[in-house]
C-alpha cells in the first residue's frame, strides 16, 4: 500500500511537460519510478522500526525509574519502621532501668538488714542460748529461715531485673543500629532513584528529538506534512496500544475461564459405602475456598472519587499530594480518603491487603505490576475504577490518568485494602 501511494506521488509530482504533445512516460520511466517508490517504502519501514525501537527504549527507561522510585519508597518505609522500633526499644530500656532501680533498692535494704543488722545464723545461735525451751528455739530458727528466704528472693529478683535491663539496653542499641543502617539505605536508594529518574527524563527528551527527526524524514519521503506524519504516528501508536490491551485482556479472561473449568482433584473412594456427610463440621467450617472479604463500598467509592479528582495532576516520584503524585502515593491518598491507612510503598500495600484474582476486582481494589510472580518484585500500583479501567500516576511525563488496565502489560497482582 505504501509503495503504491509513493509511486502515485512520484508520478503525480513529476515535472509537468511544457508541451502537451510530449509522449507519456516510457517503460523505463515507470520502472525508475517504481524503484524509487520501493526504495522510499523500504526507508519508511526502516524509519518506523527506528521509531518503535526509540519507544521501547523510552518504556524500558521509565520502568527502571519506576523500580528505583518504589525502591526508595520502600527504603523510606523501612526507615520509618526502624525508627519506630528504635523508639519503642528505648522506652522499654528505660522502663527496665526504672524497674531495676526499684528492685536494686529492695535488694540493698535486704543486704543491710541481713548482713549489717545481723546474720540469720548468728541470730539463730543467740536464740538457742537464750531460749527458754525447745519450742522457742524452733520458732526463732524458723524466723531466721524466713528472713534468709526473703533475702534470696530479693537477690533473685535483682538478678532477673539486671538481666532484663541488660537485654533491653542491647535491644535498644541493636534497634538504633538498624535505624542507622536503614537511613543509609534510604539515602542510597534516593540517590539511585534520582539517577534513574534523570536517566528516564534524558531518555524521554532524546526519544522525542529522535522521533521528530525520523518523522520529518518520513514526511519528506511520503510527500506529506510533518504535522500529518506526527498525527498518523500518534494514531498508529494508539491503535497498537488498544490492540495490545484487548489481546492481553482476552488472554487473561481465557486463563481465568480455564482455571474455573479445571475439575477438582479426584480423591480415592472410601473402602465402604457411607451415607453422604454434611459439608459442614461441628464448627460450621466448610471445604469450599474462602471468598475474599466484601469490598467496603463506602470506603472504596470515596477512594475512587478522590483518585478521579486528581486526574491531570503531574507525576512526581516520591510525591504524595496534594497536587503531585507517584503511583503508591496516589493509592495511599485515595484510600486515606476512604478511611484506611496504607503505606507509601506498593509492596507493603499489597502485603497489608487481601490478595484477590482479576475476576474478583471491584472499584477501589488495587492492581499491581511486578517483574515476576513474587510480591517483592512489585514496582507499580493503580486503583481499579471499574469496567476494566484504572486510575494511576504512570511515570514521569505522564499525569494521573484514567485508562485501560491493560494499557501497558498485564498486571501481576491484585488486592483489596
Amino acid at each position: 500500500m505504501i509503495g503504491t501511494v509513493l509511486l502515485a506521488a512520484v508520478l503525480v509530482t513529476a515535472p509537468a511537460s511544457a508541451d502537451p504533445a510530449d509522449p507519456p512516460p516510457s517503460q523505463s520511466d515507470i520502472r525508475e519510478a517504481e524503484r524509487r517508490a520501493e526504495g522510499a517504502a523500504d526507508d519508511v519501514a526502516t524509519i518506523q522500526a527506528q521509531i518503535d525501537t526509540a519507544n521501547a527504549d523510552l518504556e524500558a527507561a521509565a520502568i527502571v525509574a519506576q523500580q528505583a522510585a518504589e525502591a526508595y519508597n520502600g527504603a523510606r518505609w523501612r526507615l520509618a519502621e526502624a525508627r519506630t522500633a528504635a523508639r519503642q526499644a528505648t522506652r522499654e530500656s528505660r522502663r527496665a532501668d526504672r524497674a531495676l532501680a526499684t528492685v536494686k533498692a529492695d535488694y540493698r535494704d535486704a543486704v543491710l538488714t541481713t548482713y549489717v543488722g545481723g546474720s540469720p545464723e548468728l541470730d539463730a545461735f543467740s536464740a538457742a542460748l537464750d531460749a527458754d525451751g525447745l519450742s522457742s528455739l524452733l520458732d526463732r530458727g524458723a524466723t531466721a529461715a524466713i528472713v534468709q528466704g526473703e533475702f534470696e528472693e530479693k537477690r533473685a529478683a535483682y538478678e532477673d531485673a539486671a538481666g532484663d535491663a541488660e537485654d533491653a539496653a542491647q535491644a535498644a542499641e541493636d534497634a538504633a543500629t538498624d535505624a542507622a543502617d536503614a537511613a543509609a539505605d534510604a539515602l542510597t536508594a534516593k540517590q539511585d532513584a534520582e539517577s534513574a529518574v534523570a536517566a528516564a527524563t534524558a531518555a524521554a527528551e532524546s526519544v522525542t528529538a529522535e522521533k521528530t527527526r525520523l518523522l520529518r524524514r518520513m514526511a519528506r519521503l511520503e510527500g506529506i506534512s510533518v504535522a500529518l506524519a506526527e498525527e498518523r504516528q500518534a494514531a498508529l501508536e494508539q491503535e497498537r496500544q488498544e490492540q495490545a490491551a484487548l489481546q492481553a485482556e482476552l488472554e487473561q479472561q481465557a486463563e481465568q475461564e480455564q482455571a474455573e473449568e479445571q475439575p477438582p482433584a479426584q480423591e480415592e473412594p472410601p473402602a465402604e459405602e457411607e451415607p453422604p456427610a454434611d459439608d459442614t463440621d461441628d464448627t460450621g467450617d466448610t471445604d469450599d475456598p474462602v471468598p475474599p472479604p466484601p469490598a467496603d463500598q463506602g470506603g472504596a467509592a470515596a477512594a475512587v472519587a478522590f483518585a478521579r479528582s486528581q486526574l491531570g495532576d503531574p507525576y512526581v516520584w516520591a510525591a504524595a499530594g496534594p497536587d503531585a503524585w507517584d503511583c503508591s502515593g496516589l493509592t495511599m491518598g485515595a484510600w486515606a480518603a476512604g478511611g484506611k491507612s496504607l503505606p507509601h510503598y506498593s509492596v507493603a500495600q499489597y502485603e497489608q491487603s487481601t490478595p484477590i484474582s482479576a475476576g474478583d476486582l471491584r472499584p477501589g481494589d488495587l492492581v499491581f505490576w511486578g517483574s515476576s510472580s513474587s510480591a517483592g518484585s512489585i514496582y507499580h500500583v493503580a486503583l481499579y475504577a471499574g469496567d476494566g479501567m484504572i486510575i494511576h500516576a504512570p511515570r514521569t511525563g505522564r499525569p494521573v490518568t484514567l485508562e485501560s488496565m491493560y494499557y501497558w502489560v498485564p498486571p501481576t497482582h491484585y488486592a483489596r485494602p
